[in-house]
């Protein structure tokens, strides 16, 4: 098969281009313009048209018109926009107090243990939790934890990972292009494409591409640090199968003294439908889980935990203070939004939903060949488009279209992966029945009108 030309590295998967904005209604093109005055021209928005957002509840935002828009995308509000009880327990704890981790309070303490109970394994028994205010920061700390655990530097990620926006962070994260570069000491490792790769096969790949990678950091001085991967491979294009390619890589790192950094920022918290944790889908006892986006409802908390034996000499040799990460209005929300998702049964419904919506998309590649593949699990669902389904050649021009056609039919998804070929859709847990129905129905009619 030839190589199909990615995107262009750096440009971001369906971003809105700032030169079509003069075919804008005059209100969106005067808020745009207004925006770029103010906030510069590093800060990007979605879709063709971009969408203006005024107030949300559950799944669905509305703009200043009261047009309603269905999400698809949002994973960050996991327990549905304005949750109201996420907000009663925000606006009450600041009304009461909000301080720092420096002072003893049962918030952080109760939270934390609830927190740690969801792990099992190591973390499960004896682990601790650190609190920062996002997963960027969270990412960072690990590392920072697993240099100073391990004395070595090196660190092995997918080849279209995102880890985040620090300094450090970006400099593992090669979705974010050239322009931003890869550290020396950084080595990438194809993602289990269970799309063209057999399935049997994925686990004993990766682990050898570690492996090498591993060699190839010790002979340049660095050695490896850590193993650091999306345990959904979310921005390399939503790999959720197999399950059985993570624990091999893990036993590959840990025996040239690395350690295993679970990135639970998107597929943790239930999105998976399965586990709690995406790690627990592979079997893998990791060493360091890092969490965010979803933990607060979108409230900014984040953070991770970790066994003791890594912890222990970073904590008394490293001085580490957050002025905001565990604060005591962070905490009321992340504990309210884990209530929730407990008691609402949210890891059941994204079972059931994500399954009827991989059923139904399934289901339209019949008539709809530039469907190559449908893959996931629970709410968190990628859909390959192909040019061809014999050569399965990526087909991003296509993947943008269908977001931008679903857009204009008011239901927001994204695109993801290398080639920006692969829809993305991450609604927030509480997605039901009724709404999946209606992302169907919509995709149905647009993938129609691309057939013309």
């Amino acid at each position: 098969m030839t190589s199909p030309s990615p995107r262009p590295r750096g440009k971001m998967v369906n971003g809105f281009d700032p030169e079509a904005s003069g075919d804008l209604p005059p209100r969106d093109r005067a808020m745009i313009e207004r925006r770029a005055r103010l906030l510069g021209p590093a800060y990007r928005l979605f879709y063709e048209t971009p969408v203006q957002v005024s107030r949300g509840r559950g799944v669905h935002l509305y703009d200043a018109d009261g047009n309603e828009y269905l999400d698809a995308y949002n994973n960050v509000v996991s327990v549905g926009h304005a949750n109201p009880r996420v907000a009663a327990a925000v606006a009450a704890q600041m009304g009461t107090l909000c301080t720092h981790t420096r002072y003893l309070q049962d918030g952080i303490l109760d939270y934390a243990e609830d927190l740690l109970s969801t792990f099992g394994g190591r973390i499960g028994e004896t682990g601790h939790a650190m609190f920062t205010c996002t997963g960027s920061e969270a990412n960072d700390l690990a590392v920072r934890m697993a240099r100073h655990c391990t004395g070595k530097r090196g660190i092995i990620v997918t080849a279209e990972a995102y880890h985040g926006t620090t300094a450090l962070t970006a400099s593992f994260s090669p979705s974010l292009g050239v322009s931003s570069p890869l550290g020396p000491w950084v080595r990438q490792v194809p993602a289990p494409d269970s799309y063209r790769l057999p399935p049997a096969e994925a686990g004993r790949r990766m682990a050898a591409a570690v492996q090498a990678a591993i060699d190839d950091l010790t002979r340049h001085g660095d050695g490896v640090a850590a193993f650091i991967a999306d345990s959904l491979f979310s921005s390399d294009g939503i790999f959720a199968h197999p399950t059985d390619v993570l624990a091999p890589v893990a036993e590959v790192v840990r025996r040239a003294g690395g350690l295993y950094i679970a990135d639970e920022v998107q597929a943790g918290f239930t999105r998976s439908g399965e586990r709690f944790w995406g790690f627990q889908r592979h079997g893998v006892d990791p060493d360091i889980v890092t969490m965010g986006k979803p933990m607060g409802n979108g409230y900014p908390v984040a953070g991770l935990a970790v066994v003791p034996e890594v912890v222990e000499r970073f904590g008394r040799e490293i001085r580490y203070f957050n002025t905001f990460g565990g604060n005591s209005v962070a905490m009321a929300a992340a504990r309210e939004t884990l209530a929730v998702i407990r008691e609402e049964k949210l890891m059941e419904n994204g079972a059931k939903v994500g399954a009827f919506i991989r059923d139904g998309l399934t289901g339209l590649m019949k008539r709809h060949p530039g469907i190559g593949q449908v893959r996931g699990t629970g709410l968190y669902i990628g859909v390959e488009m192909v040019k061809d389904p014999a050569s399965k050649e990526p087909d991003g021009a296509a993947a943008a279209a269908l977001v931008n056609a679903l857009r204009r039919r008011r239901v927001l998804i994204s695109a993801t992966g290398y080639f920006g070929n692969v829809l993305k859709i991450r609604p927030p847990l509480v997605f039901g029945q009724a709404d999946a129905e209606r992302l169907l129905t919509e995709m149905e009619a647009a993938l129609d009108e691309a057939k013309g």
